[in-house]
Order: structure tokens, then sequence, then C-alpha cells
């Protein structure tokens, strides 16, 4: 065959998946093996390892081929995502061999993200169960709209068509409630080969195409979006004569002289040229990474999207979207993220889980937190705009992952739905007096010092006396202390993790109004959670915001116990108790760190003073 043909192939992504133990990697060898992929020399390295781990019978273990990890093959199952690519005479593919263990379910939903058609497998003995379900869900949260049904281990039923038929029948109601468009259903036996590659003469009942058949015939649509898109990958400047905006195009087309905006903002311009690395062409579509110029200078940097002026992008800083949680942590409402969309990145957090989803019905439960591998509706909040559309219409624009800003781990992946009607409605408000006015009338800088630290540790008792230092030098201060918070602004909130974070959130958001209002705020809160702490912090301008570490060993805590709550917690009364049962997180880097066992509170006020007002006369 030669290479005009190979290019005139259309490609296919694909994946498998299904429960563990379904037979997902021998499927896909067999169908390597049948659709003539395996040369020679790697048919004989199969032989001897297939001997080598079941040498009473003579077989070829076709999931050797696809389970790559030394612990895969030691454990049976598929842990990564194995990417194959083969080709049949009429078609390319792209397969992703899937995890069917529950804890792998994150990565089955990155090879989902790519795939336009899922081969789901279920044991014929076994019908449909759990992990089945959830792919599903899965795969048609993520749009894929075609999925390809392999009732596996035929040859261990006994052939029997009823069987098949009943487990047909009931996928296809739990892809009709999820809204996946088509079913084609078959029954196989990859081990015998029965249906994969060639038609099964011990399942003569069955009139259908095969496996390899069904892939070769059948069409994907691509998603709906047919206006230009563009996400700006980086700017191309080599020199000072030219200005290029790197990128591929998620969807339509564009040509030289059409009219764009870049977004987010109104900024209008025309194409000028469009650059490759093989020329200039008159246009580009979908799925092609060119260099874009424009006629005129206008900003334009990575992360922001050129789309077509006359039918832009939609924009928001607020919306609902399905998240699907990977991490061990739970998701917990108001903690700060990175969320990452197109190439893009801001600043998030979940500010409500609307509900999470029964994967086994669908049904829209009761939430307070997600875990791992759990789906929820969620609204996000974000610190600046985007440009997007819905996941169903354009995957690029759509959908998104959050990145735990601590440690960098990507923690979750979503399926943005629709902008949040207050995101529209809700404008800033130009006021004429702003922080550095009111700042100037009080002759001083305003800041928040954030005192840190566990029960007990003395931050109300040194951010006290500093405060009295600071009125005694004619300075405006207020000071916000996590108890007396709890009588009025949080008297609503508990002491769960949940509940910690809307607290520190809630204390961080009027701290933030009070530096505005250009006092210096003196916040006593445990707030024992880092991620809740840089919150705090990214409310602030640069150097308004001081981190404190009021730190006492807990041993020192539990002594002085001024109100009897070690106590309490030792013995059980209470619960979720810093220190105790819930964990503290120390600073890592505060930029002042008071050791209590070391100082006297005078030597640590006065180090506090030259932080919050080095030019005082103090």
């Amino acid at each position: 065959m030669d290479a005009a043909d190979v290019q005139s192939r259309s490609l296919l992504r694909f994946i498998t998946c299904g429960s563990v133990d379904d037979g997902k990697s021998t499927l896909l060898g067999r169908l390597l093996f049948d659709a003539g992929m395996l040369p020679d020399d790697q048919i004989e390295v199969l032989r001897r390892d297939s001997r080598r781990l079941h040498p009473a019978g003579d077989i070829l273990d076709f999931s050797l081929l696809t389970d790559g990890l030394d612990a895969e093959r030691q454990q049976g199952i598929t842990i990564d995502v194995a990417y194959r690519y083969f080709s049949s005479v009429r078609r390319s593919f792209i397969v992703a061999d899937c995890p069917g263990h529950e804890q792998y379910t994150r990565n089955m939903a990155t090879g989902a993200s790519h795939a336009d058609l899922a081969i789901v497998l279920v044991d014929a003995r076994k019908g449909l169960l759990t992990q089945t379900r959830r792919h599903t869900y899965i795969c048609a949260l993520l749009g894929i709209r075609k999925v390809i049904v392999a009732v596996n281990k035929m040859d261990l039923v006994d052939y029997r068509e009823g069987i098949y038929v009943s487990i047909r029948d009931a996928y296809g109601e739990l892809a009709s409630q999820l809204g996946i468009a088509a079913v084609h259903a078959l029954p196989v036996s990859a081990l015998g080969g029965d249906n994969v590659g060639k038609r099964s003469t011990r399942m003569a009942w069955y009139e259908g195409q095969t496996l390899l058949e069904l892939l070769e015939n059948i069409q994907v649509e691509p998603f709906h979006s047919s206006d230009f898109r563009m996400p700006v990958q980086w700017v191309n400047r080599p020199d000072q004569t030219f200005r290029g905006y790197a990128g591929t195009i998620c969807s339509g087309r564009v040509k030289v002289g059409e009219p764009v905006v870049v977004q987010p903002g109104a900024h209008r311009a025309h194409i000028a040229r469009i650059v490759t690395a093989d020329g200039d062409l008159d246009e580009a579509n979908a799925g092609q990474a060119v260099t874009l110029t424009l006629d005129c200078e206008i900003d334009v940097s990575r992360g922001d999207v050129i789309a077509d002026a006359v039918r832009p992008a939609q924009e928001t800083d607020q919306f609902a979207a399905h998240v699907l949680w990977m991490s061990d942590a739970p998701l917990l409402p108001n903690r700060g993220y990175w969320l990452k969309i197109g190439t893009r990145t801001v600043n998030a957090r979940v500010t409500s889980i609307k509900h999470k989803v029964d994967v086994n019905t669908q049904a829209k439960l009761a939430a307070h937190r997600l875990q791992l591998n759990e789906v929820g509706y969620c609204n996000i909040d974000l610190d600046h705009p985007i440009a997007f559309e819905p996941y169903a219409d354009n995957p690029t624009l759509g959908g998104f992952i959050l990145v735990e800003r601590q440690n960098h781990a990507t923690v979750a992946c979503g399926m943005l739905d629709f902008a949040l009607r207050r995101a529209t409605n809700v404008h800033w408000q130009h006021l004429d007096i702003d922080k550095q006015v009111r700042a100037q009338s009080k002759g001083q800088r305003p800041q928040c010092l954030w005192f840190t630290g566990l029960s007990g540790a003395g931050k109300s008792t040194v951010a006290n006396l500093l405060e009295r230092r600071l009125n005694a030098l004619g300075c405006h201060t207020y000071l916000l202390d996590g108890d007396n918070l709890r009588h009025g602004l949080n008297r609503d909130l508990g002491f769960t993790a949940e509940a910690r974070v809307e607290n520190v959130r809630r204390v961080a958001e009027v701290a933030h109004l009070m530096v505005d209002a250009g006092l210096i705020v003196l916040v006593c809160v445990i707030s024992p959670f880092q991620s809740e702490r840089e919150f705090a912090r990214d409310l602030f301008e640069e150097g308004e915001f001081v981190e404190v570490f009021v730190d006492t060993p807990l041993e020192e805590c539990e002594r002085r116990d001024p109100k009897g709550l070690y106590r309490k917690a030792r013995s059980g009364e209470i619960s979720n108790f810093t220190g105790i049962d819930s964990p503290y997180e120390a600073p890592a880097r505060p930029e002042v760190h008071l050791r209590t066992s070391e100082s006297s509170i005078e030597a640590m006020v006065e180090e506090l003073m030259s932080q919050v007002a080095p030019d005082a006369e103090h």
C-alpha cells in the first residue's frame, strides 16, 4: 500500500473500557492480530511469553500485547492508559486501552476525552456491573455519542443467544437514559476470536458485522460548533518585523481578510496572513496548527481566543459544570484551584455542589463534598473571565481541568455546561474614592496580618498587644478574631473540613474589604489548611498580606488549654479538633515565624512592628 492510500484513509479514535477482567486487553490484542498488524517476530515473542505465563496450555495471551507495565502483567489488570496505533485496509485507528479498576477511573476519563467512540466490554457471565455503568456515564459526559457493546466471554456461557440479548437490551436502556445516540451490540469471544476479526461459526444466530467491520464502517460526526475559534498558544515574535499568534484551530475555518475578535474582550481586527511551516495559506480549517497575523496592533497573549467577529464565543467568570473528581483528597467547596481551559489558566473555586450523581441510577444526590471518582454538578467561580462554548458543542473551549496549587497535581476534569446569569448581570461600579485615597487620609499603609497556629498558640494574645502598640502610634486598625466572628458572621458554620474552608473564605473577604478601606487588619484564625491561606493571600496586592505563624508545640497548647477544648477533644466530647483529630498544615514560608517557646511576647510584637510600620517611630 503506498503513502497516498494511507494518507487518504479516515482516522478513528476509540477507547476500550468496562469493568475489571472483562477482557479489554485480550480483545484489543486479538483485534490487532486479526487485522494483520502483528509482525512475525512480535507473534513469536507473544508465543514465548504466553508459554511462560501459561505453561499448562497452548494459547496466545493477547493481553500481553497491551498490558505494558510490569505491575499490570503481574496482577493481570490494566493500570495505565495504553495507546495503540494500527490500520486496516479501510481505516486508521488510535485506540486507548483503559483500566477497569475503580481507583483508575481518572485514567479512563483521560482516554475518553480524546475518543470519538467507545467499545464497552461486558462479561457475559456478569452482565452490567457498577464500573460498566460508571464508564458509560463518563463516556456520555465526555461527549461520546456512539458505543459498541461487546458482550465478551460468550464461550463461557455456551454461546447462548438469550444471555446476549438480555445484556444488549439492558445496555440499550442505560444508553438511552444517558443520551447516547447509537449503540451497536455484538457477541464476541476475544480469546477464541469469535466475531472480532472473523465471523463466528459458533454463533450463527448473530447476523451482524464483526467488530473490525463495525470499526471500519461506523461514521462519527464532529462536534456541533462550526464557528472559527483558535486558542492562542504562544506569541510568535522572532524579530521586530513580525508578530504572529500561534495555535491550533479548534473549530470552523478562517480566511485571509476576515474580521476576528480577540477574547475575552472586544478587540477587533482582520486576518492579514495565515502562516505555516510550508508557506502562507489563503484559508485554514479545524485541526490545523497555524500562525495568524492581524492587520493592526492589539494586545494578544497566551490564553486568549481569536474568534469569528460575527459570532464570537461566550464569555463568563461563573458557570455550571459537571466535575469528575480524581484526587484522593476530597473536593471541598470554596477551596482555591487553578483552572486550565484551552490555553488559559485562571484561579477558580467551586462555590457550591448542586448534587452528585449515583452512577448506577443517575439519581441526583445531595452532597457537601466529592470523593475520588465521584461526579458532581457544580457552580464554579473564576477570578478572570474566559471565552468558552458548552462542552457538547466544543470540547476544547468547554473542557477544563482543576489543578491543586500546592503540588500542581490534576485533581479534576470538568465539562462546562452554561454561564450563570449573575455573571453577566453583575458589573464593577467605578468609585472615585479608592484604597489609596483612604490610606492617604489615614497616613498609613493598609495591610493584612494573618495570624495562624494551633488553638491556644497565643495568636490573639500577640495580636491584641500589637494592636495596642499600633493604636498608640495613631494607626487605624481592626482585629478580626476567629472566636468572635463565630458569634455573628460565621455562627452558622461548624468545624468540619467544609465549614473550615468557608470560615476562612468569609474572614478573608471581610479582611480584604477592610484593607480596601485603608485599615491595618489583624486576623486571628487557626486556618489549618495551606490552600485556604493561599486563597486569602491571593485577594491582596503584593506586600499587603503578611502570614504570621504563631508556632507553639502541641504539648504546650494542651498544657495551657485556656478554654478546656483539648481536654474535651481527648475525651471525645468534641470532634474535628485541629491538632487532635483534624490536621494542621504548618506554613512552609511565612513572612513572620514566631516561636513562642523561644521569645517573649514583647520581642515578638517588636518583630511584627517592623513588618507593619517600618517607617513609624516606635
